[in-house]
């Protein structure tokens, strides 16, 4: 038996990194899974075909979560889908880094709408569903640097910071509906962008982990199926940094 064995998840931004992690851990643990891309279709229909394999239903949607009209739109197909959403992972970011000198408006609103926006937008369309169901689980993905900021990410660490504010708030309205709201902040974690550090700025990272490595997305996805199972029923409201201690 799995931990979310006759759940359904929701995980927007599902198709690599962080995300497809998730969503395979989600997977590997009995959840039906839905999730989101923006542009590989091929890579992310590989990846549901992959899940399905271990016996449950997955599907990928393309979708811009950080429109309000189509996060609607996707909210109404995933519940026509499959019935309900147990499950809520807004994972979908990008950063867009750059000193505040040089930052332009369309820098700060693109990070602002794609990161923040879209947890106002899924959330909004599945609350009332999940009250009716009642119950559910929102995990939100900030960061670190909404927590301590970074030079040359005053965009990215505002919407961070921002993901939590919300996330505690949330927490606070629902909590009475038993619908929970947690946030994750991971540190460095290895993805396609860490990948390309140059090896220099990866030694760097390194010597400010007291762990002395950069975590794996595997690392988040545990604590995703942790959140999102009936082992976290009494937590809510709470941040919880994968960061090898970075942030302690």
């Amino acid at each position: 038996m799995g931990l979310l064995d006759g759940k359904v998840a929701l995980v927007t931004g599902g198709s690599r990194g962080i995300g497809a992690a998730i969503v395979r851990r989600f997977a590997e643990q009995g959840a039906n899974v839905a999730f989101t891309y923006r542009s590989s279709a091929e890579q992310a229909n590989a990846l549901a075909a992959e899940l399905e394999q271990l016996g449950v239903t997955a599907k990928a949607y393309q979708s811009d979560a950080s429109d309000y009209e189509a996060a609607e739109n996707l909210a109404k197909e995933v519940l026509e889908a499959f019935g309900q959403v147990d499950i809520l992972v807004n994972n979908a970011g990008i950063t867009k880094d750059t000193l505040m000198l040089r930052m332009t408006e369309a820098h700060w609103d693109d990070v602002i709408q794609t990161n923040l926006k879209s947890i106002f937008n899924l959330t909004k369309h599945l609350i009332r569903p999940m009250m009716k169901n009642r119950g559910g689980s929102i995990i939100n993905m900030s960061s670190i640097v909404g927590m301590t900021g970074n030079a040359g990410q005053a965009n990215y660490a505002a919407s961070k910071a921002g993901i939590i504010g919300f996330t505690k708030s949330i927490a606070k309205e629902m909590g009475s509906r038993n619908i929970r709201c947690n946030a994750i902040a991971p540190g460095f974690i290895e993805t396609d962008m860490t990948e390309s550090l140059d090896e220099k700025v990866r030694e760097g990272y390194l010597q400010n982990i007291p762990m002395n490595r950069l975590g794996k997305a595997e690392e988040v996805a545990d604590v995703c199926v942790f959140l999102g199972s009936d082992l976290s029923t009494y937590l809510s409201g709470q941040v919880i940094s994968v960061c090898g201690a970075l942030n302690t």
